[in-house]
């Protein structure tokens, strides 16, 4: 589920709301180490574009 999550967010990446709404359906969908891979990825792909959307939804989880 990590890896389709991440191909989500790829392509959905260059619409702001559309890439809180699938980090947040990924977040739910994903254990606990899973999530902590993907926020390590999210910042080091899209921390520059979407840094604000990392920090609200990985506060959360």
């Amino acid at each position: 589920m990590l890896s389709y999550a991440k191909q989500i967010l790829t392509r959905v990446s260059f619409d702001a709301r559309l890439f809180e709404k699938e980090l947040r359906k990924a977040i739910k969908m994903l254990i606990a180490d899973e999530i902590q891979e993907l926020q390590r990825w999210c910042y080091a792909n899209y921390k520059g574009e979407h840094e604000a959307i990392l920090n609200r939804c990985f506060v959360v989880a």
